[in-house]
């Protein structure tokens, strides 16, 4: 659903909005707000990402990764997701 939002610029950015419009970047001052909100969640999920990964590398000692930790991984991957398919009652 959209919605409609009044915002407030500078004589600056309102000229280098309608600049790149005017460019042919983008069609409509409502385009590029919304092209400039798409990269910003898009950062914000990049962030969200990395402070997870960190986590993760700060939470314990390391492991290898041997062909044998992989192989037993696909092994539990690929159980997990059989008994899910044949148990009706973990689709509820």
């Amino acid at each position: 659903m959209a919605t409609t939002m009044t915002i407030s610029l500078s004589d600056d950015m309102k000229a280098f909005v309608e600049e790149r419009i005017k460019s042919g970047t983008f069609n409509s001052a409502g385009e590029f707000i919304r092209n400039l909100i798409r990269e910003d969640q898009e950062r914000a999920e990049q962030n969200r990402l990395e402070k997870m990964l960190l986590k993760g590398l700060d939470g314990g000692p390391s492991i290898p990764a041997t062909d044998a930790y992989w192989d037993d991984l696909q092994s539990r991957v690929t159980q997990r997701a059989t008994g899910r398919k044949s148990s009706p009652e973990t689709l509820e």
